[in-house]
């Protein structure tokens, strides 16, 4: 492929998660040679890269974000040799490949954890943030994790407590230890090296923690939301500033970065702050020595997004992260399917992903959404995902949007598979199969490819700079500009008709693939529910 270190920006990043997506020897769950089989689908639609979820091996408690081993695939997955073909497969048809990395917490059947729990005195033994208990036995503050409970587990074969932010079984390393840096920057190399083109970073914000060990203040009820937890959870009753976004998380990050430069490879962080997380994504990719793309979750939040609540966010962002890059998302494998979360008919689906391909900065998009797929609803009995288990029934946990790809209408498992899949496929979903849309002009999936290339063929877009978006009643808009190249993004972001007055300039209508409304003879812009409108400046 090409050599151009500057690919990731305005990049389009499609999202799979590799249980799901296509199960190629008859187990029920999908694997990389499935991914291998569906690559010249994802080249359809036209994306720069996929990001996989992990594959790593792992005794599956948290579905892989759980590691015993980063340098190995999980037999269900298939082998290195398979991951091998992905990037050959990918690279043939001018897609990059990106990976999930893992490096905050480990599973606790990692040998380095084994090796750490054994005594206090071991090589390892400062790998993993070990404490005393206080005096009366009780964990050594009040973090808590985000899965429920304290974040703290008891381990009798050292009489201390280790640190989980997520599962008892996910302790989390010890990043102010030098070793534990060098390793991971070890694992990062090793893929490097297989051919990978850079990384997705799990809860990037969670590396290092107070070495203090302060308790977190609590947070005023008025400040919580559920932007990363469920309301349900009291982990959104702290203000979490000692157990997540040290400041000295961005030395590591500078290491990280230096490591990649060679091998023109990118990162996209996941920022996972309910207060601060647009902040810190301006922290994390400010420059050009840190990241080069972040995520914050405002946008994967459950509050379906108004014209106020979009400007707010943009002008947020240039605000705290003006000088750095976002990456946008409005679904992925951890939240409910945003169709479902905002409940967005037809139209309102196709109008947010233009928005998602005109905003500045790069896209992510999940597998399944292009299809217009709804959040399923996984049966109690059903359930694997361990944070729906615990939460049930205010918070199902994270299945519904982790349900198979349906690929074919007739196929009683939606041609994923031929047996009965690790989780089930909902009948409503197969009308809506990659195959039924194939054959329909009108269907989502093609509006997706559609505005994929716009993005694509116009600069502005994809690597353009923006003025201030500004809102109408339910109208907002904004321009982009790349050299002489400047376009005004106009969106009715609601089910009822608006009437816009656009800004002074003479306008050329572009977008007319896209559904984009024209300059009627009054000068205005009368736009149909959820219309758009894009126009070249002459």
């Amino acid at each position: 492929m090409a050599v151009n270190k500057d690919w990731w920006r305005g990049a389009v990043i499609y999202q799979i998660y590799p249980r799901s997506y296509q199960d190629s020897n008859g187990d029920g769950i999908g694997d990389l040679l499935g991914i291998v089989q569906r690559l010249p689908y994802i080249a359809s639609l036209g994306v720069d890269a996929i990001w996989i979820s992990p594959f790593f091996t792992s005794p599956m408690k948290d579905f892989g974000y759980d590691v015993s081993d980063y340098c190995d695939v999980d037999p269900m997955f298939g082998s290195l040799a398979d991951f091998d073909a992905v990037v050959e497969t990918a690279h043939r048809l001018g897609i990059r490949v990106m990976i999930d990395l893992v490096l905050s917490h480990t599973s606790d059947q990692h040998p380095w954890f084994t090796e750490s729990r054994a005594d206090r005195s071991n090589d390892k033994s400062d790998w993993y943030v070990w404490a005393d208990p206080k005096p009366d036995g009780t964990p050594p503050n009040n973090w808590l994790s985000i899965f429920g409970g304290s974040a703290w587990h008891w381990d009798a074969r050292r009489e201390q407590y280790y640190l989980h932010n997520f599962l008892v079984s996910q302790p989390d390393l010890n990043f102010h230890s030098p070793a534990v840096q060098d390793a991971l920057l070890d694992v990062a190399q090793f893929w490097l090296n297989r051919g990978c083109d850079g990384f997705r970073l799990d809860t990037i914000n969670f590396y290092m923690h107070d070495a203090e060990l302060r308790d977190n203040p609590p947070l005023p009820k008025e400040k919580r939301n559920a932007n990363i937890a469920p309301s349900v959870n009291p982990y959104n009753h702290q203000d979490h500033i000692h157990d997540k976004n040290h400041p000295d998380n961005v030395k590591f990050l500078a290491r990280l970065r230096a490591l990649m430069e060679p091998y023109g490879a990118a990162a996209v962080g996941e920022v996972g702050d309910a207060q601060r997380g647009l902040e810190i994504m301006g922290q994390y990719t400010a420059g050009n020595d840190l990241m080069q793309m972040c995520y914050a979750f405002e946008f994967l939040a459950k509050d379906k997004p108004t014209a106020a609540r979009i400007v707010d966010v943009m002008r947020q962002v240039d605000e705290v992260a003006g000088d750095g890059w976002a990456c946008w998302a409005f679904s992925n494998h951890d939240v409910v399917r945003h169709a479902t979360r905002w409940e967005l008919p037809p139209g309102g689906q196709r109008m947010f992903v233009t928005l998602l391909m005109a905003l500045r900065g790069s896209a992510c998009i999940y597998q399944g959404e292009e299809l217009g797929l709804h959040e399923a609803d996984v049966a109690f009995e059903d359930l694997q995902d361990p944070y729906g288990v615990e939460f049930w029934p205010e918070f199902k946990g994270r299945d519904g949007c982790r349900t198979p790809m349906v690929w074919d209408r007739d196929n009683h498992h939606g041609g994923f598979s031929n047996v009965r899949p690790w989780l089930p496929v909902p009948s409503e979903h197969l009308g809506l199969s990659v195959a039924a849309q194939e054959d329909e002009p009108g269907a989502l999936l093609h509006h997706y490819r559609r505005a994929i290339a716009f993005r694509h063929s116009h600069p502005a877009l994809s690597v353009g700079s923006h003025d201030k978006m500004q809102a109408q009643d339910d109208v907002i808009y904004f321009t982009r500009t790349a050299g002489d190249q400047t376009i005004l993004c106009a969106f009715n972001v609601s089910e009822t008709p608006s009437d816009f007055d656009p800004p002074a300039g003479d306008w050329i209508p572009i977008g007319a693939e896209l559904g984009s409304a024209h300059i009627s003879a009054d000068g205005k812009l009368h736009f149909g529910p959820w219309q758009v409108c894009f126009a070249l400046k002459r």
